[in-house]
């Protein structure tokens, strides 16, 4: 597979990660799974109260990994929730664990067939991680994996302001050159 042809199964939008129309969205959950701020607390209000039902069994999910559930209120078939690190100092793992949370993440998508899939900037919000070093993460292990599986065919950077988005998309544009 070309390097053209990895960049173009990728793609930054500005919006709403709960309208996608995708086969999954990730989630950037907490690790209890049940709901909290932000994107978590959106996806959780979309989808409906059977969302958390189904996420209290799971037993709640470790910073780094991924596990996955039913979409049910959102167009997406499921949801991959997966917990990033909160940002300290840069000094404690935390670019494996967000690096992590993609590659689980896509693991997961591919396990479940999915053809596409929505990401958030996860761990941008109110885990403090900067945003630029969290980009540069988030797209260069997202391409990694593409490079190497032809599933998913389509992964969307699904970002809810102008700044984000235009950020992510730098770094698309420096990373595939």
């Amino acid at each position: 597979m070309t390097a053209q042809e990895i960049r173009n199964r990728l793609e930054c939008v500005q919006g709403d990660i709960t309208t996608c129309s995708v086969d999954a969205v990730v989630n950037a959950a907490n690790t209890s799974l049940l709901g909290g701020g932000g994107v978590d607390g959106a996806i959780h209000r979309a989808a409906g109260p059977r969302l958390v039902e189904e996420c209290r069994t799971l037993g709640g999910c470790p910073t780094g990994d991924a596990k996955i559930t039913q979409g049910y209120n959102l167009p997406a078939r499921f949801v991959i929730h997966t917990v990033g690190p909160v940002y300290r100092n840069g000094r404690h793992h935390e670019s494996a664990l967000l690096e992590s949370c993609y590659r689980n993440s896509l693991e997961l998508a591919e396990q479940h067939h999915c053809r596409t899939v929505a990401f958030p900037a996860i761990s941008c919000g109110a885990y403090g991680y900067p945003l630029e070093e969290a980009a540069e993460i988030a797209v260069g292990t997202v391409l990694d994996f593409l490079g190497g599986h032809d599933r998913p065919e389509k992964v969307l950077f699904v970002l809810f302001d102008r700044r984000t988005c235009d950020v992510y998309e730098r770094v698309v544009t420096r990373l595939t050159g």
